[in-house]
């Protein structure tokens, strides 16, 4: 596909969830994967829900995307004279006609005719609304990139409401001028809007207009199978991020939800997705979000990252969440990190790893009745007197004075390793102990393992 012009175009009603985002994506692929252009249009006609707020948290989840846009974000809203002429042009050509019908009247009209849209008569009244003319025979085609042709028979839609009384330009009519006039070649969407895809062809068809080409994608759904919402996790773009998942591993992964490519690999660079990304090829079945499949792939990515990158991207969210103390001293948080890239799937799961290099052991009792038992004194006496006899202090020369400890209390690793991990970092879980021992350095060490000591004694 070349010369590709698509759009996304989310309503700014709430965040941006992940199936909008994967929407997003593939369109950006699309127009990426073609030299093509990619439209930010937002369908903000809904005043009330249309917030600056709203529209900040959806540009904000894109850029976190890192999905940049060539032109908009253009406010459909802002367009609402260009809707108002598209009207007035269908009526002056007999394309559309005003209709004053109530709900109760074209209720009966439908009674009257069991299987036919309603069809209306042109009448002037204030209160008339304007209805698109809809052919009585044949069928209107909507001829799907994913699923094919798709028919509607024209004898059972509607003549619909294009605008109402007071003038106000409806969704259907708004989109497909909105379409036709910023040449959209491409709608990719959720196959929710499948039901508006004849309504906006017949607009188009009666103004002249040339149709896009049609996707429309199944909607995600959970693991459960039922259509995905927070009752499956993170349902949101922000939510992703607070999560501490990057954006190159979220695109991967939303970009496999429905498409895949033929050799079935899964961690695919984002140059690696523009260039084999092919609309057609995704599946018609709804595809299954998955946070522990996404978590997986989050850790690949993570432990992948150079070390620089991964310090920016830890630094980031750590500051973003509490912890700018950590963050600015970034020698000692080089340090740190260094042992735990190895252990975390998410930038979420660091802190806790290296929260006990910056801040004293946390106070986790059950860690402590788990671990310091009588048994555990001896053990971390005789570990405390080889760590202050050791003259360098780093991993390789912590382990060297630690392991003969092990040996000569003829104890398993754990029973000698794990009290000293309790005493420095108040749990059961950190990185390696020695590398632990020397990121927190020999004072600090000493000092903590010498309170835990005297704990126990008492």
């Amino acid at each position: 596909m070349t010369g590709v012009r698509v759009r996304f175009a989310p309503s700014p009603t709430g965040a941006l969830h992940i199936g909008g985002a994967r929407t997003a994506l593939y369109n950006w692929l699309l127009a990426r994967g073609s030299s093509g252009e990619f439209v930010l249009r937002i369908e903000d006609t809904d005043r009330e829900r249309s917030t600056p707020s709203n529209l900040e948290q959806i540009l904000d989840a894109l850029r976190w995307l890192e999905l940049d846009w060539d032109e908009g974000p253009v406010s459909q809203f802002e367009r609402r004279g260009r809707h108002a002429e598209a009207v007035r042009r269908l009526l002056e050509e007999g394309h559309a006609y005003p209709d004053p019908a109530s709900a109760d009247e074209v209720k009966a009209y439908k009674a009257e005719h069991p299987g036919a849209g309603y069809r209306g008569e042109a009448r002037e009244a204030p209160e008339a609304a304007v209805r698109l003319r809809v052919p009585d025979h044949g069928a209107t085609v909507v001829e799907d990139l994913m699923r094919g042709p798709v028919t509607f028979e024209n004898r059972v839609l509607d003549d619909f409401v294009i605008a109402r009384a007071d003038g106000t330009p409806l969704y259907n009519l708004a989109v497909a001028v909105d379409d036709a006039e910023m040449e959209i070649t491409d709608v990719v969407r959720g196959d929710d809007h499948l039901s508006n895809a004849p309504k906006q062809l017949l607009v188009l068809e009666a103004l002249g207009a040339q149709p896009p080409r049609y996707a429309h994608l199944p909607l995600l759904h959970g693991p459960d199978g039922r259509k995905l919402s927070k009752r499956h996790g993170a349902a949101s773009v922000q939510e992703l991020r607070d999560a501490g998942y990057l954006p190159a591993a979220v695109r991967n992964y939303l970009a496999l939800l429905g498409w895949g490519t033929t050799d079935d690999e899964t961690i695919l660079s984002t140059e690696e997705l523009v260039r084999r990304f092919a609309i057609e090829q995704v599946g018609r079945a709804s595809a299954i979000f998955d946070e522990q499949k996404l978590r997986w792939m989050n850790g690949r990515y993570m432990r992948d990252l150079p070390l620089d990158e991964y310090v920016d991207s830890v630094a980031a969210y750590l500051e973003r969440h509490g912890h700018a103390g950590a963050a600015a001293d970034p020698e000692r948080l080089r340090a740190a990190l260094q042992i735990a890239q190895e252990k975390a799937q998410t930038l979420a799961e660091v802190w806790p790893l290296i929260r006990f290099v910056f801040e004293p052991p946390v106070d986790d009792a059950r860690a402590w009745d788990k671990v310091m038992e009588p048994e555990a004194l001896p053990r971390l006496t005789a570990t405390l007197e080889a760590l202050r006899a050791t003259d360098s202090w780093d991993a390789t020369s912590i382990e060297a004075a630690l392991v003969p400890v092990v040996e000569r209390l003829d104890a398993k690793p754990g029973q000698v390793y794990q009290p000293i991990r309790v005493a420095i970092t108040g749990t059961t879980v950190s990185p390696g102990i020695f590398e632990s021992l020397a990121a927190l350095g020999r004072d600090e060490s000493l000092r903590r393992v010498e309170a835990a000591v005297g704990r126990l004694s008492s």
